[in-house]
Protein backbone atom coordinates (compact mmCIF):
# COMPACT_ATOMS: atom_id res chain seq x y z
CA UNK A 1 0.00 0.00 0.00
CA UNK A 2 1.54 3.48 -0.82
CA UNK A 3 2.32 5.57 2.02
CA UNK A 4 0.39 8.60 2.63
CA UNK A 5 1.03 11.85 1.67
CA UNK A 6 1.25 14.87 4.27
CA UNK A 7 -1.24 16.51 1.99
CA UNK A 8 -3.46 13.40 1.95
CA UNK A 9 -3.04 13.10 5.34
CA UNK A 10 -4.33 16.50 6.02
CA UNK A 11 -7.32 16.30 3.67
CA UNK A 12 -8.13 12.90 5.53
CA UNK A 13 -8.42 14.58 9.00
CA UNK A 14 -11.01 17.25 7.44
CA UNK A 15 -12.99 14.22 6.48
CA UNK A 16 -12.79 12.24 9.63
CA UNK A 17 -15.59 11.86 11.91
CA UNK A 18 -19.03 11.14 11.03
CA UNK A 19 -18.90 13.44 8.55
CA UNK A 20 -16.60 11.72 6.04
CA UNK A 21 -19.46 10.57 3.21
CA UNK A 22 -19.04 12.83 0.32
CA UNK A 23 -22.08 12.84 -1.84
CA UNK A 24 -21.85 13.78 -5.68
CA UNK A 25 -22.01 17.67 -4.13
CA UNK A 26 -18.91 17.49 -3.20
CA UNK A 27 -17.24 15.50 -5.67
CA UNK A 28 -18.75 17.87 -7.89
CA UNK A 29 -17.07 20.57 -6.05
CA UNK A 30 -14.07 18.78 -6.01
CA UNK A 31 -13.99 18.65 -9.99
CA UNK A 32 -14.65 22.08 -10.84
CA UNK A 33 -12.13 23.60 -8.71
CA UNK A 34 -9.53 21.05 -9.87
CA UNK A 35 -10.84 21.77 -14.02
CA UNK A 36 -10.97 25.14 -13.42
CA UNK A 37 -7.22 25.40 -12.46
CA UNK A 38 -5.75 23.31 -15.91
CA UNK A 39 -7.94 25.64 -17.86
CA UNK A 40 -6.77 28.90 -16.07
CA UNK A 41 -3.29 27.76 -16.55
CA UNK A 42 -4.15 26.71 -20.49
CA UNK A 43 -5.77 29.84 -21.10
CA UNK A 44 -3.27 32.11 -19.71
CA UNK A 45 -0.81 30.80 -22.33
CA UNK A 46 -2.38 30.45 -24.78
CA UNK A 47 -3.52 34.32 -24.19
CA UNK A 48 0.17 35.22 -23.56
CA UNK A 49 1.18 33.07 -27.06
CA UNK A 50 -0.70 35.52 -28.94
CA UNK A 51 0.20 38.73 -27.49
CA UNK A 52 3.32 38.38 -25.61
CA UNK A 53 5.50 35.57 -26.51
CA UNK A 54 6.03 36.27 -29.99
CA UNK A 55 7.41 40.34 -29.00
CA UNK A 56 9.22 38.77 -25.84
CA UNK A 57 10.73 35.92 -27.58
CA UNK A 58 10.84 36.56 -30.82
CA UNK A 59 10.99 40.32 -31.73
CA UNK A 60 13.40 39.62 -34.77
CA UNK A 61 10.38 38.11 -37.18
CA UNK A 62 7.79 39.74 -37.98
CA UNK A 63 4.51 39.63 -36.28
CA UNK A 64 2.93 36.73 -38.00
CA UNK A 65 5.66 34.77 -37.99
CA UNK A 66 6.47 35.34 -34.37
CA UNK A 67 2.97 34.20 -33.41
CA UNK A 68 3.17 30.79 -35.86
CA UNK A 69 6.43 30.10 -33.53
CA UNK A 70 4.74 30.73 -30.14
CA UNK A 71 1.61 28.53 -31.37
CA UNK A 72 4.68 26.20 -32.70
CA UNK A 73 5.65 25.72 -29.14
CA UNK A 74 1.85 25.78 -27.87
CA UNK A 75 1.64 22.27 -29.51
CA UNK A 76 3.99 20.70 -27.49
CA UNK A 77 2.20 20.68 -24.71
CA UNK A 78 -0.17 18.35 -26.29
CA UNK A 79 2.23 16.23 -27.41
CA UNK A 80 3.96 15.97 -24.63
CA UNK A 81 0.79 14.91 -22.53
CA UNK A 82 0.02 10.95 -24.24
CA UNK A 83 4.14 10.45 -22.71
CA UNK A 84 2.77 12.17 -19.36
CA UNK A 85 0.12 9.77 -18.73
CA UNK A 86 2.39 6.68 -19.05
CA UNK A 87 5.01 8.74 -16.49
CA UNK A 88 2.07 9.25 -13.71
CA UNK A 89 -0.14 6.05 -14.33
CA UNK A 90 3.49 4.74 -13.22
CA UNK A 91 3.82 6.89 -10.24
CA UNK A 92 0.11 6.17 -9.28
CA UNK A 93 0.40 2.54 -9.41
CA UNK A 94 3.75 2.70 -7.75
CA UNK A 95 2.93 5.28 -4.70
CA UNK A 96 -0.81 6.35 -5.15
CA UNK A 97 -2.74 9.08 -6.36
CA UNK A 98 -2.42 11.58 -3.78
CA UNK A 99 1.47 11.11 -4.71
CA UNK A 100 0.71 11.34 -8.22
CA UNK A 101 -1.57 14.43 -7.83
CA UNK A 102 0.75 16.18 -5.45
CA UNK A 103 3.51 16.00 -8.08
CA UNK A 104 1.64 16.70 -11.20
CA UNK A 105 -0.10 19.83 -10.01
CA UNK A 106 3.12 20.98 -8.22
CA UNK A 107 4.87 20.38 -11.89
CA UNK A 108 2.05 22.47 -13.58
CA UNK A 109 1.83 25.46 -11.08
CA UNK A 110 6.02 25.54 -10.91
CA UNK A 111 6.08 25.09 -14.75
CA UNK A 112 3.34 27.43 -15.11
CA UNK A 113 4.80 30.50 -12.37
CA UNK A 114 8.06 30.09 -14.12
CA UNK A 115 6.83 31.46 -17.36
CA UNK A 116 6.05 34.69 -15.63
CA UNK A 117 9.82 34.96 -14.59
CA UNK A 118 10.84 34.11 -18.55
CA UNK A 119 13.73 36.72 -19.44
CA UNK A 120 13.53 38.39 -22.66
CA UNK A 121 15.18 37.51 -26.38
CA UNK A 122 17.13 40.90 -25.77
CA UNK A 123 18.19 39.53 -21.90
CA UNK A 124 19.30 35.56 -23.21
CA UNK A 125 19.18 35.31 -27.04
CA UNK A 126 17.36 31.92 -28.38
CA UNK A 127 17.89 30.53 -24.87
CA UNK A 128 14.43 32.24 -24.28
CA UNK A 129 12.49 29.77 -26.87
CA UNK A 130 14.47 26.99 -25.54
CA UNK A 131 13.40 27.73 -22.18
CA UNK A 132 9.86 28.04 -22.74
CA UNK A 133 9.80 25.11 -24.99
CA UNK A 134 10.78 23.30 -21.83
CA UNK A 135 8.15 24.79 -19.55
CA UNK A 136 5.47 24.03 -21.83
CA UNK A 137 6.27 20.40 -22.37
CA UNK A 138 6.55 20.25 -18.81
CA UNK A 139 2.99 21.85 -18.21
CA UNK A 140 1.81 19.17 -21.07
CA UNK A 141 3.49 16.14 -19.37
CA UNK A 142 1.74 17.48 -15.88
CA UNK A 143 -1.81 18.17 -17.29
CA UNK A 144 -1.49 14.24 -18.17
CA UNK A 145 -0.93 13.40 -14.21
CA UNK A 146 -3.75 15.82 -13.08
CA UNK A 147 -6.07 13.11 -14.48
CA UNK A 148 -7.32 12.51 -10.80
CA UNK A 149 -10.36 10.16 -12.47
CA UNK A 150 -12.72 12.07 -10.45
CA UNK A 151 -15.36 12.45 -13.16
CA UNK A 152 -15.52 8.77 -13.68
CA UNK A 153 -16.35 8.81 -9.73
CA UNK A 154 -19.13 11.63 -10.30
CA UNK A 155 -20.59 9.48 -13.26
CA UNK A 156 -20.60 6.48 -10.98
CA UNK A 157 -22.22 8.01 -8.17
CA UNK A 158 -25.35 9.75 -9.61
CA UNK A 159 -28.70 8.18 -10.58
CA UNK A 160 -29.05 7.57 -14.75
CA UNK A 161 -31.36 10.00 -15.34
CA UNK A 162 -29.10 12.17 -14.56
CA UNK A 163 -25.96 11.28 -16.34
CA UNK A 164 -25.89 14.22 -18.70
CA UNK A 165 -25.98 16.97 -16.29
CA UNK A 166 -23.30 15.36 -14.29
CA UNK A 167 -21.30 14.64 -16.75
CA UNK A 168 -21.12 18.17 -17.82
CA UNK A 169 -19.97 19.72 -14.28
CA UNK A 170 -16.03 18.81 -15.32
CA UNK A 171 -16.26 20.96 -18.48
CA UNK A 172 -17.58 24.41 -16.48
CA UNK A 173 -13.65 24.67 -15.24
CA UNK A 174 -13.12 25.60 -18.88
CA UNK A 175 -15.42 28.66 -19.43
CA UNK A 176 -14.84 29.73 -15.57
CA UNK A 177 -10.94 29.29 -16.34
CA UNK A 178 -11.30 31.24 -19.72
CA UNK A 179 -13.31 33.97 -17.73
CA UNK A 180 -10.63 34.63 -15.25
CA UNK A 181 -7.20 34.43 -18.03
CA UNK A 182 -9.39 36.77 -20.14
CA UNK A 183 -10.37 39.75 -16.95
CA UNK A 184 -6.64 39.27 -15.71
CA UNK A 185 -5.01 40.04 -19.21
CA UNK A 186 -7.94 42.83 -20.04
CA UNK A 187 -7.29 44.26 -16.87
CA UNK A 188 -3.81 45.01 -17.29
CA UNK A 189 -3.63 45.69 -20.93
CA UNK A 190 -6.43 48.36 -19.92
CA UNK A 191 -4.61 50.09 -17.18
CA UNK A 192 -1.12 49.77 -17.82
CA UNK A 193 1.62 51.36 -20.56
CA UNK A 194 2.31 49.03 -23.30
CA UNK A 195 6.05 49.19 -21.74
CA UNK A 196 4.99 48.56 -18.42
CA UNK A 197 2.60 45.66 -19.71
CA UNK A 198 5.52 44.03 -21.55
CA UNK A 199 8.01 44.81 -18.90
CA UNK A 200 6.42 43.08 -16.25
CA UNK A 201 2.36 43.28 -16.31
CA UNK A 202 1.75 40.34 -18.73
CA UNK A 203 3.58 38.24 -15.61
CA UNK A 204 1.03 38.28 -13.02
CA UNK A 205 -1.63 36.18 -14.60
CA UNK A 206 1.09 33.24 -14.44
CA UNK A 207 1.87 34.14 -10.52
CA UNK A 208 -2.15 33.63 -9.92
CA UNK A 209 -2.23 30.32 -11.46
CA UNK A 210 0.20 28.77 -9.25
CA UNK A 211 -1.68 30.06 -6.05
CA UNK A 212 -5.21 28.38 -7.78
CA UNK A 213 -3.43 24.90 -8.28
CA UNK A 214 -2.55 24.49 -4.73
CA UNK A 215 -6.20 25.05 -3.79
CA UNK A 216 -7.26 22.97 -6.69
CA UNK A 217 -4.43 20.32 -4.63
CA UNK A 218 -6.52 20.31 -1.57
CA UNK A 219 -10.02 20.14 -3.67
CA UNK A 220 -8.89 16.68 -5.25
CA UNK A 221 -7.24 15.12 -2.73
CA UNK A 222 -10.26 15.49 0.06
CA UNK A 223 -12.38 13.50 -2.14
CA UNK A 224 -9.24 11.19 -3.08
CA UNK A 225 -9.01 10.37 0.57
CA UNK A 226 -12.89 9.14 0.89
CA UNK A 227 -13.95 5.99 2.06
CA UNK A 228 -16.04 5.92 -1.62
CA UNK A 229 -13.10 6.78 -3.39
CA UNK A 230 -10.97 4.00 -2.04
CA UNK A 231 -14.20 1.09 -2.23
CA UNK A 232 -14.57 1.99 -6.05
CA UNK A 233 -10.24 1.66 -6.25
CA UNK A 234 -10.13 -1.80 -4.86
CA UNK A 235 -13.13 -2.56 -7.25
CA UNK A 236 -10.93 -2.23 -9.95
CA UNK A 237 -13.43 0.93 -11.24
CA UNK A 238 -10.62 3.69 -10.76
CA UNK A 239 -7.51 1.64 -10.61
CA UNK A 240 -4.53 2.67 -13.38
CA UNK A 241 -4.08 -0.13 -15.95
CA UNK A 242 -0.40 -0.10 -17.91
CA UNK A 243 -1.27 1.69 -21.18
CA UNK A 244 -0.09 -0.73 -23.23
CA UNK A 245 -2.44 -3.25 -22.05
CA UNK A 246 -5.10 -0.63 -22.33
CA UNK A 247 -4.23 -0.22 -26.04
CA UNK A 248 -4.26 -4.04 -26.64
CA UNK A 249 -7.57 -4.66 -25.02
CA UNK A 250 -9.53 -1.20 -25.57
CA UNK A 251 -7.49 0.37 -28.85
CA UNK A 252 -10.85 0.53 -30.97
CA UNK A 253 -12.83 2.17 -28.16
CA UNK A 254 -9.38 4.76 -27.58
CA UNK A 255 -9.24 5.71 -31.30
CA UNK A 256 -12.80 6.44 -31.38
CA UNK A 257 -13.17 8.29 -28.28
CA UNK A 258 -10.03 10.68 -29.49
CA UNK A 259 -11.84 11.70 -32.46
CA UNK A 260 -15.47 11.74 -31.15
CA UNK A 261 -15.15 15.01 -29.75
CA UNK A 262 -12.74 17.16 -32.51
CA UNK A 263 -16.16 18.97 -33.45
CA UNK A 264 -15.98 20.64 -30.33
CA UNK A 265 -12.23 20.27 -29.67
CA UNK A 266 -11.53 22.30 -33.12
CA UNK A 267 -14.50 24.80 -31.90
CA UNK A 268 -12.78 25.08 -28.73
CA UNK A 269 -9.89 26.72 -30.65
CA UNK A 270 -11.66 28.62 -33.15
CA UNK A 271 -13.36 30.72 -30.50
CA UNK A 272 -10.56 31.60 -28.49
CA UNK A 273 -7.09 31.19 -29.59
CA UNK A 274 -7.92 31.84 -33.25
CA UNK A 275 -9.40 35.10 -33.02
CA UNK A 276 -7.37 36.57 -30.66
CA UNK A 277 -4.85 35.92 -32.96
CA UNK A 278 -6.74 37.38 -36.33
CA UNK A 279 -7.97 40.26 -34.51
CA UNK A 280 -4.51 41.02 -32.97
CA UNK A 281 -2.59 40.85 -36.32
CA UNK A 282 -5.00 42.00 -39.20
CA UNK A 283 -7.33 44.48 -37.53
CA UNK A 284 -6.48 47.85 -35.41
CA UNK A 285 -9.07 46.57 -32.55
CA UNK A 286 -7.35 46.96 -28.88
CA UNK A 287 -6.40 43.54 -27.64
CA UNK A 288 -8.09 44.85 -24.47
CA UNK A 289 -11.75 44.94 -25.93
CA UNK A 290 -11.61 41.61 -27.74
CA UNK A 291 -10.40 40.54 -24.40
CA UNK A 292 -13.28 41.69 -22.85
CA UNK A 293 -15.44 39.89 -25.57
CA UNK A 294 -13.98 36.90 -24.73
CA UNK A 295 -14.81 36.94 -21.07
CA UNK A 296 -18.30 37.93 -21.88
CA UNK A 297 -18.18 35.09 -24.03
CA UNK A 298 -17.16 32.39 -21.64
CA UNK A 299 -20.38 33.57 -19.46
CA UNK A 300 -22.58 32.53 -22.53
CA UNK A 301 -19.91 29.42 -23.15
CA UNK A 302 -20.85 28.27 -19.04
CA UNK A 303 -24.27 28.69 -19.75
CA UNK A 304 -24.66 26.46 -23.12
CA UNK A 305 -22.57 24.06 -20.83
CA UNK A 306 -25.02 23.80 -18.21
CA UNK A 307 -27.71 23.94 -20.79
CA UNK A 308 -26.11 20.14 -22.52
CA UNK A 309 -26.53 18.47 -19.10
CA UNK A 310 -30.47 19.62 -19.14
CA UNK A 311 -30.75 18.17 -23.02
CA UNK A 312 -28.44 15.11 -22.55
CA UNK A 313 -30.53 13.51 -20.64
CA UNK A 314 -33.55 14.81 -21.96
CA UNK A 315 -32.53 13.40 -25.78
CA UNK A 316 -29.79 11.73 -25.50
CA UNK A 317 -25.64 12.82 -25.18
CA UNK A 318 -25.07 11.07 -28.78
CA UNK A 319 -28.32 12.86 -30.31
CA UNK A 320 -26.99 16.11 -28.86
CA UNK A 321 -23.53 15.51 -29.91
CA UNK A 322 -24.38 14.45 -33.47
CA UNK A 323 -27.33 17.51 -33.37
CA UNK A 324 -24.05 20.03 -32.18
CA UNK A 325 -21.59 18.36 -35.48
CA UNK A 326 -24.04 19.35 -38.13
CA UNK A 327 -24.64 22.52 -36.32
CA UNK A 328 -20.98 23.05 -36.06
CA UNK A 329 -20.74 22.53 -40.03
CA UNK A 330 -22.80 24.95 -41.13
CA UNK A 331 -21.32 27.23 -38.44
CA UNK A 332 -17.45 26.84 -40.49
CA UNK A 333 -19.83 27.85 -43.71
CA UNK A 334 -19.91 31.79 -43.02
CA UNK A 335 -19.13 31.94 -39.39
CA UNK A 336 -15.31 32.92 -39.37
CA UNK A 337 -16.03 35.59 -42.10
CA UNK A 338 -17.41 37.55 -39.31
CA UNK A 339 -14.19 38.01 -37.82
CA UNK A 340 -13.74 40.98 -40.67
CA UNK A 341 -17.12 42.26 -39.65
CA UNK A 342 -16.18 44.87 -37.12
CA UNK A 343 -17.27 44.87 -33.90
CA UNK A 344 -20.78 43.53 -34.37
CA UNK A 345 -19.12 40.74 -36.63
CA UNK A 346 -16.75 39.50 -34.11
CA UNK A 347 -19.13 39.75 -31.16
CA UNK A 348 -21.89 37.50 -33.24
CA UNK A 349 -18.74 35.21 -34.00
CA UNK A 350 -18.01 34.84 -30.72
CA UNK A 351 -21.22 34.52 -29.22
CA UNK A 352 -22.61 31.95 -31.54
CA UNK A 353 -19.67 30.45 -31.23
CA UNK A 354 -19.55 29.86 -27.64
CA UNK A 355 -23.03 29.20 -27.38
CA UNK A 356 -22.32 26.04 -29.64
CA UNK A 357 -19.08 25.35 -28.05
CA UNK A 358 -20.67 24.78 -24.64
CA UNK A 359 -23.31 22.46 -26.05
CA UNK A 360 -20.87 20.27 -27.48
CA UNK A 361 -17.97 20.67 -25.05
CA UNK A 362 -20.22 19.82 -22.37
CA UNK A 363 -21.04 16.51 -22.88
CA UNK A 364 -17.85 15.97 -25.13
CA UNK A 365 -15.68 14.17 -22.57
CA UNK A 366 -18.20 10.86 -21.92
CA UNK A 367 -18.84 10.80 -25.09
CA UNK A 368 -17.17 7.18 -25.53
CA UNK A 369 -15.97 5.98 -21.96
CA UNK A 370 -18.82 4.36 -20.98
CA UNK A 371 -17.95 1.91 -23.71
CA UNK A 372 -14.50 0.67 -21.79
CA UNK A 373 -14.54 -2.17 -19.61
CA UNK A 374 -14.41 -1.44 -15.91
CA UNK A 375 -10.98 -2.55 -15.44
CA UNK A 376 -9.33 -0.28 -18.31
CA UNK A 377 -11.88 2.90 -17.71
CA UNK A 378 -9.75 4.65 -15.75
CA UNK A 379 -6.32 4.48 -17.94
CA UNK A 380 -8.45 4.51 -21.52
CA UNK A 381 -10.11 7.88 -20.40
CA UNK A 382 -7.17 9.42 -19.97
CA UNK A 383 -5.31 8.01 -23.04
CA UNK A 384 -8.49 8.64 -24.56
CA UNK A 385 -8.56 12.80 -23.44
CA UNK A 386 -4.63 13.08 -24.63
CA UNK A 387 -5.16 11.85 -28.06
CA UNK A 388 -8.13 14.16 -28.64
CA UNK A 389 -6.49 17.04 -27.85
CA UNK A 390 -3.53 16.41 -29.24
CA UNK A 391 -5.47 15.79 -33.03
CA UNK A 392 -8.39 18.31 -32.25
CA UNK A 393 -6.59 20.91 -30.50
CA UNK A 394 -2.76 20.73 -30.27
CA UNK A 395 -2.21 21.76 -34.03
CA UNK A 396 -5.45 24.11 -34.27
CA UNK A 397 -4.63 27.71 -33.57
CA UNK A 398 -1.51 27.02 -35.97
CA UNK A 399 -3.18 25.25 -38.65
CA UNK A 400 -6.15 27.62 -38.56
CA UNK A 401 -4.32 31.18 -38.80
CA UNK A 402 -1.59 29.38 -41.91
CA UNK A 403 -4.73 28.63 -43.33
CA UNK A 404 -6.56 32.00 -43.14
CA UNK A 405 -3.32 33.33 -43.84
CA UNK A 406 -2.47 31.92 -47.40
CA UNK A 407 -6.31 31.20 -48.30
CA UNK A 408 -8.36 33.48 -46.62
CA UNK A 409 -10.96 32.82 -43.14
CA UNK A 410 -13.07 30.52 -45.47
CA UNK A 411 -10.30 28.14 -45.11
CA UNK A 412 -10.15 28.42 -41.16
CA UNK A 413 -13.74 27.12 -41.91
CA UNK A 414 -12.99 24.37 -44.04
CA UNK A 415 -10.69 23.17 -40.88
CA UNK A 416 -13.13 23.28 -38.53
CA UNK A 417 -15.56 21.38 -40.81
CA UNK A 418 -13.11 18.73 -40.80
CA UNK A 419 -13.42 18.12 -37.06
CA UNK A 420 -17.48 17.97 -37.70
CA UNK A 421 -16.91 15.42 -39.92
CA UNK A 422 -14.65 13.65 -37.95
CA UNK A 423 -17.12 13.59 -34.68
CA UNK A 424 -20.13 12.81 -36.95
CA UNK A 425 -18.30 9.44 -38.27
CA UNK A 426 -16.92 8.41 -35.01
CA UNK A 427 -19.85 8.82 -33.39
CA UNK A 428 -21.57 6.58 -35.88
CA UNK A 429 -19.14 4.34 -35.66
CA UNK A 430 -19.31 4.08 -31.90
CA UNK A 431 -22.50 3.16 -32.28
CA UNK A 432 -22.40 0.54 -34.79
CA UNK A 433 -20.12 -1.38 -32.20
CA UNK A 434 -22.05 -0.66 -29.51
CA UNK A 435 -25.40 -2.47 -31.02
CA UNK A 436 -23.16 -5.24 -32.46
CA UNK A 437 -22.00 -5.86 -28.82
CA UNK A 438 -25.74 -5.23 -27.38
Amino acid sequence: MPSETTAEHDARVVNSGPHDHVNPSDIAVGVIIGRTSEFFDFFVYAIASVIVFPKLVFPYADPLTGTLYSFGIFALAFAARPFGSAIFMAIDRAYGKGTKLTLALFLLGSSTVAMGFLPSYESIGDWAAVVLMALRIMQGLALAGAWDGLASLLALNVPDNRRGWYAMIPQLGAPIGLLVASALFAFFVSNLSTDDFYDWGWRYPFYVAFAINVVALFARLRIVVTPEYERLFQAKELQPATIGATLREEGRHVAVGAFAPLASFALFHMVTVFPLSWIFLYTRDQPARFLTVEALGAVAFAGAVLLSGVLADRIGRRTLLMGCAVAIAVFSGFAPQLLDGGLAGETLFMLTGFVLLGLSFGQSSGAVAASFSMAFRYTGSAVTSDLAWLFGAGFAPLAALLLATHFGLIAAGAYLLSGAVATLLALRLNAHWDLRNG
